[in-house]
């Protein structure tokens, strides 16, 4: 006879942690994908670049935690888009500095937009309250606090 497991997988924090994260970006990728045909890390990168200006792609890796070989990718696309530009550090030659194109502002703006409002449209979900207690949690869970 088998046991049955007791295991709670529904009120493990990982599993529900990644539930809601899934749940939660599913109309947004929506929309950088069909917009845009970008991946999840396409619009990280992008919006990393958009918000702090000209980085490495370590500096985005450390920033976002996101590995080396997913931003490489990344980067890739959004530079055959013609939304990053790529320079070689003249002092280090195997460091690039990425930057946005005009092209790559233009996307920028247009999906920060969406994003402000996508995130207005989550947090009614909520009290003030609750959403200002969430952003602590998980600013406190990421790290980041």
């Amino acid at each position: 006879m088998t046991q049955k497991d007791d295991f709670a997988l529904r009120e493990f924090l990982p599993f529900l942690l990644n539930q809601a994260a899934e749940e939660s970006s599913l109309a947004f990728q929506q929309v950088y994908k069909d917009r845009y045909g970008m991946l999840r890390t396409e619009w990280r990168v992008l919006f990393h670049l958009g918000i702090y200006g000209q980085m490495t792609a370590k500096e985005i890796g450390d920033r976002a935690k996101i590995h080396k070989t997913k931003i490489s990718r990344a980067v890739h696309k959004l530079t055959q888009k013609r939304f990053v530009s790529r320079t070689r550090d003249e002092y280090d030659r195997r460091s690039e500095h990425l930057a946005l194109t005009s092209a790559g502002e233009t996307a920028y703006r247009d999906l920060r937009a969406v994003a402000e409002d996508y995130d207005v449209k989550l947090a009614a979900q909520f009290t003030k309250g609750e959403v200002a207690l969430l952003r602590m949690m998980l600013r406190r869970l990421a790290g980041m606090e």
